[in-house]
């Protein structure tokens, strides 16, 4: 949306920077909660350049971390509760397996998050879902209530609820300038809007948003191959559409987790993803450097052909994603330490073992093709019911239905500078 000659100005009681997943369920929060709200989204709804799209998520009652585990009942009620508002399925039900070796210390806090859960040997696996199949001294946690979240149309029906409560949607709008006070006043390229309150969830654009705000923020955009592998056999009783979500952990050969999900986006083909990435900047990710190669294809290849055999070995489409990273893999839900008003939701992705590199932002280094759309399956999707509701509690002064704690941007040093 090109600037206005005349830009037009108005006041609301909250304005959302970011429509995405986390950024929707905010402004459906505070729409809730009878405040009139401004949701503010740079590209033209709906839009694969950030990471709330796609068809399919994963979501699971299963964590490692207890903080996370804790958020789930609240996170499938509200799931369950936007269903009922739009009367539409947002949600299939497949159980989940976390897949490794014995005894490893994350598929034991996954086991122990779930309390009394079914423990599966190889032979067990083979029986409850034959398209998987384990390794020596291996076992599988099965999480009966993980499934898929159909996530376009999730988004689309978290959006339509905000609208129906009187929320605004302004899209094609991008942010040109943000000026602190107790009334913030935010600059767009088609308006200027007012507010006691702003919320930021930009995703890979919050590190930007927030430097002139006096905010160095330790956020890291990847830039991720999303693959989706053919069945042998068509319409298979082992694969498909038909079989769990699976997350595998502790693999000698990866040393980052590699998930995956049934066949529902593409019909026959089976995504299953390696949970790792390259640094990128999100205004130049399109950029595909000659010579780059996707030394994770060769990994996913060899756990196919070792784990899911029911699959061919090379991937039949590859796409990629955009996630966003913190040190620690742990959101960012705060106010910001100079400006109580201002409340900032990033880092909802989250790569276990990911060592986290310079936080400025260099050049993409991993090739791609920039006609793929992204389709990202990053860590937060399924927690945004509870994370809007957070980052709404936040902004209105309210006391956090959630423990907090880990998510305090104190927790990293040296973040606040001078404004720019």
């Amino acid at each position: 949306m090109a600037a206005a000659t005349q830009p037009q100005k108005a006041t609301y009681d909250a304005i959302v920077i970011g429509a995405g997943i986390q950024g929707s369920f905010t402004a459906y929060h505070l729409a809730q909660h009878h405040r009139n709200t401004l949701l503010l989204e740079q590209f033209n709804l709906p839009h694969s350049r950030g990471s709330s799209h796609g068809q399919s998520r994963i979501i699971r009652s299963v964590y490692p971390k207890d903080y996370y585990s804790s958020m789930m009942p609240d996170s499938f009620r509200l799931w369950q509760q936007l269903e009922a508002e739009v009367g539409t399925r947002l949600y299939r039900q497949t159980g989940l397996v976390v897949l490794g070796p014995a005894g490893d210390p994350e598929l034991e806090s996954c086991r122990r998050s779930l309390g009394d859960c079914q423990v599966l040997d190889a032979a067990a696996l083979a029986r409850h879902f034959p398209g998987f199949r384990l390794q020596a001294g291996e076992v599988a946690v099965l999480d009966s209530t993980g499934g898929v979240l159909f996530a376009d149309r999730a988004l689309r029906a978290v959006q339509d609820v905000f609208r129906r409560h009187g929320g605004t949607v302004r899209d094609g709008e991008k942010v040109l300038r943000i000026e602190p006070g107790a009334v913030v006043t935010v600059t767009t390229t088609g308006g200027v809007y007012q507010a006691p309150r702003l919320i930021i969830t930009a995703g890979a654009w919050t590190g930007p948003l927030v430097e002139p705000l006096g905010l160095c923020l330790p956020l890291q955009p990847l830039r991720i191959n999303v693959c989706y592998w053919r069945e042998k056999e068509p319409k298979s009783a082992n694969m498909g559409s038909i079989s769990p979500c699976f997350l595998a952990v502790g693999l000698r050969q990866a040393p980052h987790d590699i998930y995956g999900l049934p066949a529902l986006e593409y019909p026959g083909m089976v995504k299953v993803c390696y949970h790792h990435g390259s640094p990128t900047d999100p205004e130049k990710r399109d950029q595909v450097p000659s010579g780059a190669d996707h030394p994770d294809i060769s990994l996913l290849s060899s756990f196919i052909s070792s784990y899911l055999p029911g699959l061919e070995t090379q991937p039949a489409v590859r796409e990629t994603c955009l996630y966003t990273n913190t040190p620690d893999e742990d959101f960012i839900l705060d106010r910001h330490p100079k400006f109580s008003n201002i409340i900032i939701g990033a880092g909802f992705s989250g790569i276990r073992g990911h060592p986290h590199p310079n936080p400025s932002i260099p050049e993409l280094r991993v090739a791609g093709s920039p006609t793929l759309p992204l389709l990202p399956a990053g860590h937060g999707f399924k927690l945004a019911p509870v994370v809007g509701k957070l980052l709404c509690e936040l902004s209105l002064g309210e006391k956090p239905s959630h423990n907090m704690a880990p998510f305090a941007i104190n927790r990293f040093p040296n973040v606040l500078q001078a404004a720019l």
